[in-house]
């Protein structure tokens, strides 16, 4: 089968490469390289390669810029969400003090912990710890109160830590801005990971304007800016604390090298990160998922459009809607994990979320024409395991 998508281009060195060049169904995961960098990003990165800046210089611009999109006192670039995360907590052990800085990881700092909602904590809690800060859990999976941060708030406590998840109940504005009225009364900095909150577009300004200290977001997602880019934003005293850090000066962050290609590319990115330009992405998963409704619907096959119900504290950043396709495996005779595994093992692979009798495809990151690979290779698969059925149950499938 040929190609014939927006990815062309960038096949021949895929091919040169050895590496086969994917379909994208899932979302701007980071396994599957976050997103495709915005055009007009690439070709201000391709400018900013030709020539020498002081790095310090455009992160301070950089840092304006940011800080007057988002509404903010200041911001800082980051090698992705997770260094800022990093960088956040750094910043609120030591500040700006060259002494203090210099001071991690050689010493056990006084003030080293960090609180965390117990119901919030994932995988990307464990980069909180990594500037030798400890990770105090509260409340349960189940939830939290806020009797139960203030409980754990004492004299070793550097930052509460919030991760954000619109629409989740515990998660969300809401709950974040109880942290917030906690972490003011008590002079403790909170930091925000809304690492993958975009869309809406309307949390770019709404969660730092909480009053949150610190807000981190990836640039390599929805923004489209380069995948190992992220970026904070908040307190212009906490936001110079983590410049200090950060490459390339020698202290925490000088391993989270952030190029002044990245930096560039991130800023036009999100320049062009507009409610207009996202209104019209939405538009066209529409029409995606519309389409995969057409193409796909039968008596074998069950497509809906989802789309969560933010007053029932569904989840509903990213990309939205999806399309979910409800298999009969039992008229099929074949299943939907077998069906996903041929997906994955087809060329070009095919990713996208599988559970339980269900394939659910996100159009978010879908390139021209990958739906259209999506619905012939599902056809195709479900007619080859048909090709022994009478040819009535076969033609419903075409």
């Amino acid at each position: 089968m040929v190609i014939k998508n927006s990815g062309d281009q960038l096949m021949s060195i895929y091919d040169e490469l050895g590496v086969k060049r994917v379909i994208n169904a899932i979302g701007t995961v980071t396994f599957l390289g976050g997103s495709v960098i915005l055009p007009e990003a690439v070709k201000a990165m391709s400018e900013a390669a030709k020539a020498f800046v002081n790095i310090d210089e455009l992160q301070k611009r950089a840092g304006e810029i940011i800080a007057e999109i988002t509404g903010t006192e200041a911001a800082c670039v980051t090698s992705g969400a997770a260094a800022g995360l990093v960088l956040a907590v750094a910043a609120c052990m030591t500040g700006d003090d060259p002494e203090k800085m210099a001071k991690i990881p050689y010493i056990n700092f006084p003030r080293n912990e960090v609180i965390v909602p117990a119901m919030q904590d994932n995988p990307y809690v464990r980069n909180l710890a990594i500037p030798c800060a400890k990770i105090i859990k509260v409340g349960t999976e189940q939830g939290y109160t806020p009797e139960d941060i203030e409980r754990a708030i004492n004299e070793r406590t550097a930052a509460i830590a919030f991760i954000f998840f619109t629409s989740k109940k515990g998660c969300d504005l809401e709950a974040l801005k109880e942290v917030v009225k906690i972490g003011k009364k008590h002079n403790v900095p909170v930091i925000v990971d809304a690492a993958a909150e975009l869309p809406p577009i309307e949390n770019l300004r709404n969660i730092a304007a909480t009053g949150a200290d610190l807000v981190v977001f990836s640039g390599g997602k929805d923004i489209r800016g380069p995948n190992d880019t992220g970026f904070v934003i908040g307190r212009a005293d906490l936001i110079r604390a983590i410049v200090a850090h950060s490459s390339p000066h020698h202290y925490m962050g000088r391993p989270m090298k952030v190029s002044k290609e990245d930096i560039v590319g991130l800023l036009v990115a999100l320049k062009h990160y507009t409610p207009e330009a996202v209104e019209a992405r939405k538009k066209r998963w529409e029409e995606i998922v519309q389409y995969f409704i057409r193409e796909l619907s039968s008596e074998h096959v069950s497509v809906e459009r989802m789309m969560p119900d933010p007053s029932k504290h569904e989840y509903s950043a990213q990309g939205w809607p999806r399309a979910r396709l409800t298999f009969n495996e039992s008229l099929l005779g074949i299943t939907a994990a077998e069906i996903h595994r041929m997906l994955l093992e087809g060329s070009p692979p095919i990713y996208a979320h599988h559970s339980g009798n269900q394939i659910i495809i996100n159009p978010q990151c879908l390139q021209d024409g990958d739906e259209a690979i999506i619905a012939e290779r599902i056809k195709e698969i479900l007619r080859e395991n048909m090709s022994g059925r009478p040819r009535g149950e076969i033609e419903c499938m075409t």
